[in-house]
């Protein structure tokens, strides 16, 4: 009998924890993605092999009173350059370079120049060498149908490395039409990002024909690299120049912990990895800062670590709830991270398309406000708003 009793109570115990459960499921399940933003997402292209980062070509003019299906380049860490129209995926573009495609390293990223219309100049960086000697380079070139043309390498990143990671490699042209590019540290090499010697973990600004600045912050000093404009970090992966704020936002890779937004000013130190949030990948201790004289705390700090993609601040009439704020794509959390602002103020940050269940890559904005995504897993995705 006190058996029966005792198993009447956990019954009873049983169905109400099921209740409870369903009830937050039903509760989740409502609760939209992008709070209070009715949305669609469509799939526009599949298929392709590691794609890093895409760039939107100037539509070609109003076709029957309409403007035709925007047209996009997407690079494909495995080496290729693709054109993706009206869903149709290119061939592999012709006159692309040869990329050490290993690791993190491959075909990264791919800008064109703010006078693309008039000069056709579009940029690319990529890995370039071998196993026991690689290093990131920048290169730019035109297109000519699918075949680039008038190949010009710009800018090696110096000194070369025999690792297979950190090789950052965004780019963003700032409005005199300088252009900046992130360099990682190659992992085994993090002392170097604060040598200013050495290139790897910085930031460096040049000319738009891979020329040097001689208004950059080291130019004179003896015994720095000229190119270099800011110094201490890690693994950036993100950066844009905002001109409404006027202000460089860049992200960057922690290790365990630590991943961070900055706001990126010329001769800044970022502290890598003298002062740092995340502990080594083994739990290890890197340094016991967070707090260094003459080093920058970071603008956000992720710890636990999301793995941010790559950056933008959102302006468009698709979703003006989201106008001004920063998106990061992320590979572990495997969301859009939106962290809201409020001038140049963080008010908070909201974790966006996670139902998705993918890692992102890459996020492009167009012209109408619609938000395009790169996924891991092959996929350009095109993201709506539901009518």
């Amino acid at each position: 009998m006190i058996m029966g009793k005792w198993s009447v109570k956990w019954i009873l115990v049983y169905i109400m924890a099921l209740v409870y459960l369903v009830m937050m499921s039903a509760n989740a399940s409502v609760s939209p993605v992008v709070p209070g933003l009715p949305y669609q997402v469509s799939t526009l292209a599949s298929g392709l092999d590691a794609p890093w980062s895409m760039v939107f070509l100037p539509d070609q003019g109003l076709v029957d009173n309409r403007l035709p299906e925007k047209s996009l380049l997407v690079t494909e860490r495995s080496g290729q350059l693709r054109q993706i129209k009206a869903g149709q995926v290119s061939e592999p573009i012709k006159g692309v370079p040869d990329v050490f495609y290993r690791g993190q390293g491959g075909l990264l990223d791919i800008k064109l120049h703010p006078d693309y219309e008039q000069n056709g100049w579009l940029y690319l960086s990529y890995a370039h060498g071998s196993k026991d000697a690689n290093a990131l380079r920048l290169m730019r070139a035109r297109l000519q149908g699918l075949t680039l043309i008038e190949q010009q390498v710009l800018f090696t990143v110096t000194p070369a490395k025999n690792t297979p990671v950190h090789y950052a490699g965004r780019i963003a042209f700032l409005p005199d039409k300088t252009l900046l590019l992130t360099t990682g540290d190659g992992f085994n090499f993090r002392e170097s990002a604060q040598k200013k010697s050495s290139l790897l973990g910085k930031i460096v600004r040049l000319n738009d024909d891979g020329s040097i600045p001689d208004s950059n912050p080291f130019f004179t000093e003896e015994g720095a690299h000229p190119a270099i404009w800011s110094l201490g970090h890690r693994n950036p992966q993100g950066l844009v120049y905002d001109s409404r704020r006027q202000q460089v936002f860049s992200h960057e890779h922690g290790p365990k912990g630590g991943d961070e937004i900055n706001i990126i000013e010329p001769g800044k130190n970022y502290g890598w990895p003298v002062i740092t949030y995340g502990r080594d990948y083994s739990g290890a201790t890197i340094t016991p800062y967070k707090e260094y004289p003459g080093m920058e705390q970071p603008f956000v700090d992720w710890t636990p670590s999301i793995a941010p993609s790559s950056l933008l601040v959102y302006r468009g009439a698709m979703f003006p709830e989201l106008e001004g704020d920063l998106l990061a794509t992320t590979l572990k959390s495997r969301e859009l991270r939106r962290v809201k602002m409020e001038g140049s103020q963080v008010t908070g940050q909201e974790s966006l398309l996670t139902d998705l269940e993918q890692r992102l890559r890459h996020i492009e904005v167009d012209s109408e406000g619609a938000i395009y995504l790169l996924t891991d897993q092959g996929d350009l995705l095109k993201v709506t708003r539901k009518q």
